[in-house]
């Protein structure tokens, strides 16, 4: 595959490769759907993410200062490869800009890498779209009542993310099988499990 065939990814995506860098080989080289709208989980959580674009269509939320957004924004950047949505594109008093992402999930006192990962994503595509730095992120964890996190977006988190779409592109691009650094009970939730060679 070259690369004029190849040319974008989601922050969703990189989500999966971060889960099992197989992922991108199972997607993007063998073109294997894997059917993740049959999990009870995953179609929870779209369900609470549509009710949130309806009922959170006005508010602002004034305590960590946000003066605008716009909601379920789609954002796409041809100098990054990357295309996705983000739930909510805040815009603060300082000046900054700053995604929010809702979580079909509890708060488990920690932020994950890969959550990280995908919202300095975000916070990438929409410093391109709107010219606007963003030095943080914000997480809503739905089943802890809402419990809101505020994530930094430094320097470094930005590389990180961006060496990380380089390695999916390398993947794609020589369509090499790359090794599975995971634990076996994450292969058991895999949709890939099936097909894949441990």
């Amino acid at each position: 595959m070259n690369t004029v065939d190849f040319q974008f990814i989601t922050p969703s995506h990189v989500l999966h490769y971060l889960f099992c860098p197989r992922f991108a080989y199972f997607l993007y080289v063998l073109h294997i759907d894997e059917h993740e709208n049959r999990r009870r989980l995953v179609m929870k959580g779209r369900d609470i993410h549509a009710l949130k674009m309806v009922q959170n269509k006005e508010y602002l939320r004034s305590k960590i200062g946000v003066k605008d957004k716009v909601i379920d924004l789609y954002l796409s950047s041809h100098k990054l490869h990357l295309v996705g949505r983000v739930d909510e594109a805040l815009f603060l008093n300082d000046g900054t800009a700053a995604p929010l992402d809702y979580k079909f999930a509890f708060w488990e006192n920690r932020i994950y890498k890969t959550l990280r990962i995908q919202q300095t994503l975000y916070a990438l595509l929409i410093e391109e779209k709107y010219n606007i730095p963003v030095h943080k992120a914000y997480l809503v964890y739905v089943r802890s009542k809402n419990h809101i996190e505020e994530l930094p977006i430094t320097l470094e988190t930005k590389k990180n993310a961006l060496d990380i779409v380089h390695e999916i592109f390398s993947i794609v691009n020589d369509g090499s099988f790359p090794n599975a650094k995971v634990s076996k009970r994450k292969c058991e939730d895999c949709a890939f499990r099936n097909i894949c060679v441990r």
